[in-house]
């Protein structure tokens, strides 16, 4: 879901929310994309998504800093602003989440792979694995 960049000029009196909309609309958009590309599981548009996602954050970041400089910022873009970190906070947990679930999952299906030797058991503990010369020995 493409979505044009946004790119402002930033003279003495930008900083209303006519000038702020379009950016915080731009970061919406982008958690909206990254948050489609992670159902679909997509990783070069999860890439590419968070890739655009950094931008219009930062750009909305830097904007909003200038704008917090000469005069204040309008109440309902600093909340609508707040809310889409929120969500990224979400979805990065929610990554997080994702990827430590994967990492156990691997450590099972290849014990040899995994640190000092170690399996986890249907206890979920671990144990050394003996290297005796086979399973019965």
């Amino acid at each position: 879901m493409p979505h044009p960049s946004v790119d402002l000029p930033l003279g003495p009196d930008f900083g209303t929310q006519a000038d702020l909309e379009p950016l915080v609309a731009e970061v919406e958009a982008r958690l909206a994309d990254v948050a489609h590309s992670l159902r679909e599981r997509d990783i070069a548009a999860i890439e590419a998504q968070s890739n655009a996602l950094h931008r219009a954050l930062a750009q909305a970041v830097e904007s909003f800093v200038r704008a917090a400089q000469h005069g204040g910022l309008p109440e309902p873009l600093r909340l609508r602003l707040a809310r889409a970190s929120a969500q990224l906070a979400r979805q990065r947990e929610a990554l997080s989440r994702a990827t430590a679930a994967l990492d156990r999952a691997i450590d099972v299906l290849m014990p040899g792979a995994t640190p000092a030797g170690k399996v986890y058991l249907a206890s979920g503990l671990t144990e050394p694995v003996l290297h005796t010369g086979g399973l019965n020995a």
